[in-house]
């Protein structure tokens, strides 16, 4: 699940300061994933963000107005600044002065995600916003996803919009694909800073013959783990579909609304 939070000064420091001044970033040991085992079918895509919205159902408790003290990134209707990427048209929120700071969401959600962290980076960095192909008031693009699109999409709007070594600051999805761009494009990439990242989406140096599961597996793991699901899971969307809950988170992120469902009006 995506959270915002404004980090302090102290926490901006150590994030975003590169490492003795070098082009360091954190990588993990195996990271190139050949395109044929990343692949996420539309369908897969499309139900993927039905789980996640629920599961933003369950445990959100998103506020209509700021917090005492704590800004936020005014909401435009009409989105704040677009890319033409590949022939797509791709939105991104840019604010403040000085080094660059690129945010990238996760899965489902998008740059006014950060509508918290921006005002509060944009005090002391030149912070950039990106909605990732698929999401947010970037282009539905009928394609076939997977995580080199977007990873291609980080480097390609490192070189042609911010134009000079920044810091990558991913969430989930976004996490990885700032791993791996960092990993393509090092010399523009001065640091790395990873908010409940996403790991690999499959190792391709791996052959397709999986070891088989052991007695142990079969006959006391897997059925307990299949009796947890059915009645912790159970439990849980038996109260997200509670009339009265449904209702109060509606009405917590009725500003996102417009947010989410008007890119793809403008595109029908």
């Amino acid at each position: 699940m995506s959270c915002s939070f404004a980090a302090s000064p102290l926490a901006r420091r150590e994030f975003l300061n590169p490492v003795c001044g070098s082009s360091r970033f954190i990588s993990p040991g195996r990271i190139y994933q050949p395109r044929s085992k990343c692949e996420i079918s539309r369908r897969t895509f499309v139900f993927r963000g039905i789980v996640a919205s629920g599961a933003s159902v369950i445990g959100s408790s998103l506020i209509t107005e700021p917090s005492p003290g704590m800004e936020r990134l005014p909401f435009k209707p009409e989105g704040y600044n677009f890319w033409t990427w590949r022939g797509h048209k791709i939105h991104y929120v840019v604010q403040g002065e000085g080094s660059p700071v690129v945010l990238i969401h996760g899965f489902g959600a998008s740059a006014f995600h950060w509508r918290y962290n921006i005002p509060e980076l944009a005090k002391r960095y030149k912070v950039y916003a990106v909605d990732l192909l698929g999401f947010g008031w970037s282009e539905k693009a009928i394609i076939e996803y997977d995580a080199m699109v977007w990873k291609d999409q980080i480097v390609d709007f490192l070189k042609e919009i911010v134009k000079e070594p920044a810091v990558l600051v991913g969430n989930s999805l976004g996490g990885f694909a700032a791993l791996v761009a960092a990993v393509g494009l090092p010399d523009q990439v001065t640091g790395v800073a990873l908010l409940n990242s996403a790991g690999q989406f499959g190792d391709g140096r791996k052959g397709s013959n999986q070891s088989e599961e052991s007695t142990l597996q079969k006959v006391f793991l897997k059925p307990l783990k299949e009796i947890f699901q059915r009645i912790v899971l159970g439990f849980l969307f038996w109260q997200a579909k509670q009339p009265a809950r449904i209702v109060s988170v509606l009405k917590s992120v009725s500003h996102l609304l417009s947010y989410f469902t008007k890119p793809s009006a403008f595109e029908v």
